[in-house]
């Protein structure tokens, strides 16, 4: 157990970290695009902005949430989602005062949900969100809905397609609500315990059930589009209209309404199908009143949460090469009591932007070629007595094995110019 990581987690090694570097580059530069700027929050908040955010009906706060009293005996939740801590943190800094809309993201966010872990989502899983606070209308939908299907289209996941939705709003939802227990009620018995706690309080829970019980007896329920009012409807013919004229491939799927409460108007996924089925890589929607309901003004605000071990395992089924930088331009290597010499001369190519390393556990001059080739490093530097006495430096191509001598304090020049030819 103590050299075990516990169940559900993972580590990320420093040989494939590179990965994750090169994907957090790629949704950075697409966030920096539309005038996204980062955020940062707390790993763990306090347990009562998930109750009342996210909503005590949903799976995540009444099966999922890792929470826990800390010694002044407050009740502290590690996070289950991005979105609830970046309004609180848009809350509690006025950011609603500035002019809107906020724009902001966050990066490899450390998410904690206790679930059985699943193909790219682990108990500690990590996600790339994006939110919108302020923008009312369905271009804000529409711009983050784009941004996600590009993002994904250009790193090379394939078969993407965009699933969306309309749940309505505080206004017209009540209608379908009473609508959905009227049609549940003739069904009760053949739903699962879940979905028939939630039937009074939550029915839309249903919908988004994953017993295939549930699903089977929500087929013919009354559908939420029916029932949207006029400005419900107008938001979404507009998102739509945006995504066409966009050629981006949607369609509607009337029974994503997603497993959080904030949601109203605009909820959508982004799919991809696999030899396993479809696999949602991104959802998000619309939450008009997480803002109100956590203590600040009526704001409306959209936004999305992308996994990144789904995407990283995503892209590793497609054969998706993801670049490797070199780890070093140059290796030096030491023979005899020069251990020193070659430490300045590994720190001065330092100083001057080169990736250098030198033997630090007393190799051979053999093993240190060798292990110099196994680094990859295209060149090597050696210290020899004779080059140390002459203030030189041996430069040698680890590929053409061609050798070159030059002063020690234009060695720095020297290697840049090899790595250029």
């Amino acid at each position: 157990m103590l050299t075990q990581a516990p169940r559900g987690t993972r580590d990320v090694l420093p040989t494939e970290s590179y990965k994750w570097q090169f994907l957090e580059a790629k949704m950075r530069k697409a966030a920096a695009e539309a005038g996204y700027r980062e955020i940062r929050t707390p790993v763990f908040e306090h347990t009562e902005l998930f109750l009342r955010g996210v909503g005590d009906t949903t799976d995540i706060v009444q099966k999922e949430m890792y929470t826990f009293k800390d010694k002044g005996d407050r009740s502290i939740t590690l996070k289950p989602e991005g979105t609830a801590g970046a309004a609180r943190a848009f809350l509690e800094s006025n950011l609603y005062a500035d002019p809107l809309p906020s724009k902001m993201y966050y990066l490899a966010a450390p998410v904690f949900r206790y679930e059985a872990p699943q193909a790219g989502r682990l108990r500690e899983h990590h996600q790339f969100g994006m939110e919108c606070f302020g923008a009312k209308e369905a271009t804000a939908d529409a711009e983050l809905i784009i941004l996600a299907y590009r993002l994904l289209s250009g790193l090379g996941v394939s078969n993407l397609s965009v699933n969306i939705n309309s749940i309505g709003c505080p206004e017209c939802r009540p209608k379908y609500n009473n609508a959905l227990r009227q049609y549940l009620s003739e069904h009760l018995d053949e739903l699962c315990d879940d979905c028939k706690n939630r039937y009074e309080r939550n029915p839309l829970r249903a919908l988004d059930c994953k017993q295939k019980k549930c699903q089977a007896v929500v087929a013919d329920a009354p559908v939420l589009l029916d029932y949207l009012d006029e400005r419900c409807k107008k938001h979404f013919e507009e998102l739509q209209a945006c995504l066409r004229e966009m050629h981006i491939p949607y369609q509607v799927n009337t029974k994503i309404v997603r497993g959080l409460d904030y949601y109203t108007r605009t909820v959508f996924e982004l799919i991809t199908r696999t030899k396993e089925g479809n696999l949602t890589v991104c959802g998000g929607g619309r939450y008009d009143h997480l803002v109100e309901e956590i203590g600040g003004p009526d704001l409306p605000a959209v936004g999305f949460g992308m996994g990144i071990e789904r995407v990283l395992m995503l892209l590793e089924n497609e054969g998706v090469e993801i670049p490797q930088e070199r780890l070093y331009d140059c290796f030096v290597t030491y023979m005899g009591e020069n251990r020193v010499a070659a430490f300045l001369l590994t720190e001065k190519l330092r100083e001057q932007g080169i990736r250098a390393d030198m033997d630090h556990v007393g190799r051979s001059l053999k093993a240190q070629f060798k292990y110099a080739g196994k680094t990859g490093a295209p060149l090597t530097a050696i210290l020899g007595d004779e080059e140390v006495a002459n203030g030189q430096v041996k430069l040698r191509d680890m590929e053409t094995r061609e050798e070159k001598t030059v002063p020690s304090e234009q060695a720095a020049e020297a290697v840049k110019a090899m790595l250029e030819q």
